[in-house]
Protein backbone atom coordinates (compact mmCIF):
# COMPACT_ATOMS: atom_id res chain seq x y z
CA UNK A 1 0.00 0.00 0.00
CA UNK A 2 1.36 3.17 -0.90
CA UNK A 3 1.71 6.38 1.56
CA UNK A 4 -1.30 7.55 -0.62
CA UNK A 5 -3.77 4.73 -0.64
CA UNK A 6 -2.71 4.63 3.05
CA UNK A 7 -3.84 8.37 4.01
CA UNK A 8 -6.67 7.88 2.03
CA UNK A 9 -8.00 5.22 3.95
CA UNK A 10 -7.02 6.75 7.39
CA UNK A 11 -9.58 9.56 5.74
CA UNK A 12 -12.00 7.36 4.81
CA UNK A 13 -12.10 5.47 8.70
CA UNK A 14 -12.64 9.44 9.71
CA UNK A 15 -15.43 10.33 7.94
CA UNK A 16 -17.14 6.87 7.34
CA UNK A 17 -17.66 6.63 11.78
CA UNK A 18 -18.18 10.73 11.80
CA UNK A 19 -20.57 10.91 9.32
CA UNK A 20 -21.57 7.35 7.79
CA UNK A 21 -20.67 5.78 4.26
CA UNK A 22 -23.30 6.59 2.23
CA UNK A 23 -23.52 10.55 3.53
CA UNK A 24 -19.62 10.73 2.47
CA UNK A 25 -18.68 11.64 -1.39
CA UNK A 26 -15.55 10.57 -2.85
CA UNK A 27 -15.05 14.59 -3.27
CA UNK A 28 -15.18 14.55 0.60
CA UNK A 29 -12.85 11.96 1.23
CA UNK A 30 -10.40 13.67 -1.16
CA UNK A 31 -10.52 16.85 0.69
CA UNK A 32 -9.78 15.37 4.13
CA UNK A 33 -6.98 13.19 2.47
CA UNK A 34 -5.51 16.19 0.88
CA UNK A 35 -5.19 14.99 -2.28
CA UNK A 36 -6.85 15.40 -5.82
CA UNK A 37 -10.02 14.04 -6.91
CA UNK A 38 -8.03 12.66 -9.51
CA UNK A 39 -5.38 11.22 -7.17
CA UNK A 40 -8.38 9.40 -5.25
CA UNK A 41 -9.63 7.94 -8.05
CA UNK A 42 -6.84 6.83 -9.58
CA UNK A 43 -6.15 4.77 -6.00
CA UNK A 44 -9.42 4.06 -5.82
CA UNK A 45 -12.22 3.83 -8.35
CA UNK A 46 -15.20 4.15 -5.92
CA UNK A 47 -16.55 3.87 -1.99
CA UNK A 48 -16.86 0.12 -2.85
CA UNK A 49 -13.32 0.13 -3.79
CA UNK A 50 -12.25 2.33 -0.52
CA UNK A 51 -14.50 0.06 1.61
CA UNK A 52 -12.61 -2.90 0.36
CA UNK A 53 -9.48 -1.66 0.81
CA UNK A 54 -10.22 -0.92 4.39
CA UNK A 55 -11.05 -4.33 5.16
CA UNK A 56 -8.12 -5.75 3.52
CA UNK A 57 -6.02 -3.44 5.42
CA UNK A 58 -7.68 -4.10 9.05
CA UNK A 59 -6.99 -7.93 7.93
CA UNK A 60 -3.46 -7.43 7.39
CA UNK A 61 -3.23 -5.42 10.16
CA UNK A 62 -4.80 -7.59 12.56
CA UNK A 63 -3.09 -10.47 10.80
CA UNK A 64 0.77 -8.94 11.87
CA UNK A 65 -0.39 -8.20 15.48
CA UNK A 66 -1.74 -12.01 16.19
CA UNK A 67 2.00 -12.92 14.64
CA UNK A 68 3.78 -10.52 16.74
CA UNK A 69 1.36 -11.79 20.21
CA UNK A 70 2.15 -15.26 19.48
CA UNK A 71 6.33 -15.30 19.62
CA UNK A 72 6.83 -16.75 22.71
CA UNK A 73 3.20 -18.00 23.61
CA UNK A 74 3.06 -21.91 23.52
CA UNK A 75 -0.68 -22.14 25.05
CA UNK A 76 -3.31 -22.62 23.11
CA UNK A 77 -5.89 -21.10 25.30
CA UNK A 78 -2.89 -17.92 25.43
CA UNK A 79 -2.97 -17.98 21.42
CA UNK A 80 -6.77 -18.32 21.21
CA UNK A 81 -6.90 -14.99 23.24
CA UNK A 82 -4.93 -13.09 20.93
CA UNK A 83 -6.44 -14.38 17.90
CA UNK A 84 -10.38 -12.89 19.66
CA UNK A 85 -8.67 -10.05 20.57
CA UNK A 86 -7.40 -9.13 17.27
CA UNK A 87 -9.79 -11.07 14.99
CA UNK A 88 -13.00 -9.90 17.13
CA UNK A 89 -12.78 -7.13 20.17
CA UNK A 90 -10.72 -4.88 18.58
CA UNK A 91 -13.46 -4.35 15.35
CA UNK A 92 -15.85 -4.64 18.34
CA UNK A 93 -14.02 -1.56 20.58
CA UNK A 94 -13.67 0.36 16.93
CA UNK A 95 -17.65 0.07 16.07
CA UNK A 96 -18.48 0.81 19.45
CA UNK A 97 -16.70 4.12 19.40
CA UNK A 98 -18.67 5.14 16.12
CA UNK A 99 -21.70 7.17 16.02
CA UNK A 100 -22.32 5.84 12.90
CA UNK A 101 -20.84 2.46 12.99
CA UNK A 102 -24.56 0.73 11.44
CA UNK A 103 -23.82 2.59 8.40
CA UNK A 104 -20.43 1.58 8.50
CA UNK A 105 -21.39 -2.07 9.34
CA UNK A 106 -24.09 -2.11 6.35
CA UNK A 107 -21.33 -0.69 3.95
CA UNK A 108 -19.08 -3.20 4.57
CA UNK A 109 -22.05 -5.93 4.64
CA UNK A 110 -22.90 -4.49 1.01
CA UNK A 111 -19.37 -3.92 -0.54
CA UNK A 112 -17.07 -5.84 0.80
CA UNK A 113 -18.68 -9.59 0.85
CA UNK A 114 -16.25 -11.26 -1.09
CA UNK A 115 -13.38 -9.15 1.02
CA UNK A 116 -14.88 -10.16 4.20
CA UNK A 117 -15.06 -13.59 3.14
CA UNK A 118 -11.26 -13.38 2.22
CA UNK A 119 -10.90 -12.27 5.32
CA UNK A 120 -12.26 -14.99 7.37
CA UNK A 121 -10.52 -17.55 5.78
CA UNK A 122 -7.35 -15.66 6.27
CA UNK A 123 -8.13 -15.65 10.21
CA UNK A 124 -9.56 -19.12 10.01
CA UNK A 125 -6.08 -20.84 8.45
CA UNK A 126 -4.68 -18.89 11.74
CA UNK A 127 -7.13 -20.66 14.09
CA UNK A 128 -6.34 -24.04 12.56
CA UNK A 129 -2.82 -23.45 12.91
CA UNK A 130 -2.70 -23.26 16.59
CA UNK A 131 -4.98 -25.74 16.48
CA UNK A 132 -3.28 -28.06 14.74
CA UNK A 133 -0.47 -29.44 17.34
CA UNK A 134 -3.61 -30.78 19.07
CA UNK A 135 -4.69 -32.96 15.88
CA UNK A 136 -4.65 -36.38 17.55
CA UNK A 137 -6.70 -35.13 20.71
CA UNK A 138 -9.16 -33.54 18.68
CA UNK A 139 -9.68 -36.56 16.12
CA UNK A 140 -10.45 -38.47 19.10
CA UNK A 141 -13.53 -35.98 19.79
CA UNK A 142 -14.35 -36.83 16.50
CA UNK A 143 -12.79 -33.16 15.00
CA UNK A 144 -10.09 -31.62 12.63
CA UNK A 145 -7.86 -28.70 12.92
CA UNK A 146 -9.86 -27.35 9.72
CA UNK A 147 -13.61 -28.12 10.74
CA UNK A 148 -12.87 -26.82 14.49
CA UNK A 149 -11.34 -23.52 13.05
CA UNK A 150 -14.00 -22.66 10.35
CA UNK A 151 -16.62 -23.10 13.39
CA UNK A 152 -15.05 -20.82 16.07
CA UNK A 153 -13.92 -18.67 13.33
CA UNK A 154 -17.45 -18.26 12.55
CA UNK A 155 -18.60 -18.52 15.84
CA UNK A 156 -16.48 -15.65 17.12
CA UNK A 157 -17.36 -13.64 14.87
CA UNK A 158 -20.91 -13.95 14.45
CA UNK A 159 -20.52 -13.30 18.36
CA UNK A 160 -19.12 -10.11 18.09
CA UNK A 161 -22.07 -9.13 15.79
CA UNK A 162 -24.62 -10.04 18.02
CA UNK A 163 -22.90 -9.18 21.39
CA UNK A 164 -24.97 -6.69 23.41
CA UNK A 165 -21.94 -5.36 25.05
CA UNK A 166 -18.05 -6.11 25.13
CA UNK A 167 -18.18 -7.98 28.79
CA UNK A 168 -21.29 -10.61 26.71
CA UNK A 169 -19.09 -10.41 24.26
CA UNK A 170 -15.88 -11.62 26.12
CA UNK A 171 -18.18 -14.37 27.81
CA UNK A 172 -18.72 -15.72 24.31
CA UNK A 173 -14.99 -15.62 22.84
CA UNK A 174 -13.99 -17.34 26.69
CA UNK A 175 -16.53 -20.32 26.00
CA UNK A 176 -15.66 -20.77 22.15
CA UNK A 177 -11.86 -21.06 24.11
CA UNK A 178 -13.12 -23.47 26.93
CA UNK A 179 -14.72 -25.71 23.99
CA UNK A 180 -11.68 -25.80 22.10
CA UNK A 181 -9.88 -26.52 25.22
CA UNK A 182 -11.84 -29.56 26.41
CA UNK A 183 -11.95 -30.88 22.64
CA UNK A 184 -7.82 -30.52 22.67
CA UNK A 185 -7.78 -32.51 25.49
CA UNK A 186 -6.78 -29.49 27.58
Amino acid sequence: MTKTEKNILDAAVRLFSRYGVKRTSMGDLAQEAGVSRQTLYNAFKNKDDVLRALIRAYTEEALAEIEAGFDGVQALGDQLDIVFDKMVVAGFDLVATMPNAQDLIDGFNSAGKEEMGASAEKFRVVIERVLSPHQAALAKAGLTPADLSDFVQRSAKAAGGAARDKDQLVAHLRTLKHLCLAASGQ
